[in-house]
C-alpha cells in the first residue's frame, strides 16, 4: 500500500511523483536530487483526480518510507492537517492577491517538524491576476525545503508566468473499467452498479461515487435526461430551463445550506456575542463579511451543481451524435438507448451539433469554463439556460 493507490488510470503520474519522491529523500540527504522540482503544476480533466495526485505527494514528501499510506504523516498529510502541509481550496469564485501574499510569508518559514513545508493550491486557476503576481517570485526561487503543488484544469487555465516557473503533470481521464474496479474496491457497491457509475460520469471520479452512492443524484440525473423528449415548443423549453435551475439551486442549497448558520453561529461564539440573530453594532462588520462570503459560496454552488447538469444533458446529444452517424463507440447512456434512438431519428447530425454547441456555450457563459483568454464569465443562470433550452428545442 502506498499514498499513490488512491490515484486511477495513472501509472505515468505515479511513475513520475515516485521518481521525484525518491530525489527529494536523495536531496535531505545532501545529494543532488535530481528530479526532484520545488513547483508543480497538476492539471487534467475535471475528475481525474489532480488534487488527490497533489495531496499523495505532499504525504510522501513527509513520509520517512516515501508514502507508505498508514504512517501518521501520511494520514495527516492526506486529509490536510500535517502542520507542515497547508492546502488552498476555495468555495468561491476567486483567490485573492492577500491570501496569496499571506503563503508567501508561510513559505518563508522552515518546517516545523516535518520534512518539507508544502503548499498545495488546489484551484490555481481562480487566483486573480493579482495574487498570481504576488506569487512569482516565490515559485521561480523557492525557499530551502518548500514545495509549491498547484492544481489546475489546464495548463491555458493559469498566466504563462506561473506556467513557465513550474513543472508540469498531466492527469488523463481514467478509463470506463479503471473507475468502475475502483468503486468496486474502495465504495463497496455492487459491479453493475459501479459499471453504470463509471460510464454515466464519463470517467469522473467523485461524480461516478456519488451515483454509485446516492440515489438522490441518480433521480436528479434522470430527471435531467428526460428534459429532451419534452422539448417540443417555446412553452416546454423556457419550463425546462426553469426546471433545470430550480434542481440546481436545490442540489446547491441541500450541499451548502446546512452550514451557514452553523457558520453564523460558531462566529458568535468566538466573538462573545449571546444571539447570532441579534448582532451588536460592534460585530457587525465581521457578520457582514461573513454573509458575503456564504453569498459568493452559495453563487458558486449553484453554478457547479448546474454545470454536472449540463454535462449530463450534453451526455445525452453525444449519444444522440454518435447514432446519427454510425460511430463504433459505447452510448454514455446505455439504459436510454430507446430515447436517445429517439430524438436521433427525429433530427440530424447538424442540429445534433448545434445543440452540442449550446450546451457548451451555456457552460461558458455561467463560468463553468473559461473562453479562449482564460478569462470566466458569470452570466445570469436563469437568462443563459432559457437561452440554451430555446436552441435543444429547434434543433
Amino acid at each position: 500500500m502506498t499514498v499513490f493507490d488512491a490515484l486511477v488510470g495513472q501509472p505515468h503520474v505515479v511513475a513520475t511523483l515516485t521518481t521525484a519522491t525518491t530525489a527529494a529523500q536523495d536531496s535531505l540527504d545532501g545529494g543532488p536530487g535530481v528530479g526532484m522540482t520545488q513547483a508543480w503544476l497538476f492539471t487534467g480533466p475535471p475528475g481525474s483526480g489532480r488534487s488527490t495526485a497533489a495531496r499523495a505527494f505532499a504525504a510522501a514528501l513527509q513520509c520517512d518510507s516515501g508514502g507508505c499510506g498508514t504512517c501518521s504523516a501520511c494520514h495527516t498529510a492526506l486529509i490536510g492537517t500535517h502542520s507542515d502541509v497547508r492546502i488552498i481550496s476555495t468555495e468561491l469564485l476567486s483567490i485573492g492577491v492577500a491570501e496569496a501574499r499571506g503563503l508567501v510569508l508561510e513559505a518563508s518559514a522552515r518546517p516545523s517538524r516535518g520534512r518539507w513545508r508544502v503548499l498545495l493550491i488546489e484551484d490555481a486557476d481562480r487566483l486573480t491576476p493579482e495574487a498570481n503576481n504576488a506569487l512569482l517570485k516565490v515559485l521561480e526561487e523557492p525557499t530551502s525545503n518548500t514545495v509549491w503543488l498547484l492544481c489546475a484544469p489546464s495548463v491555458d487555465d493559469v498566466l504563462p508566468t506561473i506556467r513557465s516557473r513550474v513543472r508540469h503533470v498531466t492527469l488523463v481521464t481514467p478509463s470506463t473499467q479503471a473507475v468502475a474496479d475502483h468503486l468496486v474496491r474502495t465504495s463497496g457497491v455492487t459491479p453493475e452498479m459501479a459499471a453504470f457509475a463509471a460510464r454515466a460520469s464519463q470517467g469522473h471520479i467523485g461524480r461516478a461515487r456519488g451515483l454509485a452512492t446516492d440515489e438522490a443524484s441518480r433521480l436528479r440525473r434522470a430527471e435531467v435526461l428526460r428534459m429532451p423528449l419534452a422539448l417540443r415548443d417555446l412553452g416546454e423549453a423556457m419550463a425546462a430551463a426553469q426546471n433545470l435551475v430550480d434542481a440546481a439551486t436545490e442540489d446547491a442549497e441541500e450541499r451548502t445550506g446546512e452550514r451557514d448558520p452553523q457558520e453564523r453561529t460558531e462566529l458568535a461564539r468566538a466573538l462573545g456575542v449571546e444571539n447570532p440573530q441579534r448582532v451588536p453594532h460592534w460585530a457587525a462588520p465581521q457578520f457582514k463579511t461573513l454573509k458575503e462570503m456564504q453569498a459568493k459560496r452559495a453563487k458558486r454552488a449553484v453554478r457547479d451543481s448546474l454545470d454536472r447538469m449540463l454535462l449530463d444533458l450534453s451526455s445525452f446529444y453525444r449519444d444522440v451524435l454518435a447514432v446519427q452517424v454510425g460511430a463504433p463507440v459505447e452510448l454514455v447512456n446505455a439504459e436510454l438507448a430507446s430515447d436517445v434512438g429517439h430524438v436521433a431519428r427525429a433530427g440530424t447530425p447538424e442540429g445534433t451539433l448545434r445543440r452540442l454547441e449550446a450546451i457548451q456555450l451555456a457552460r461558458l457563459r455561467v463560468g463553468a469554463v473559461r473562453d479562449e483568454t482564460g478569462q470566466a464569465r458569470s452570466g445570469a443562470p436563469q437568462l443563459v439556460t432559457e437561452a440554451m433550452m430555446v436552441t435543444l428545442s429547434q434543433g
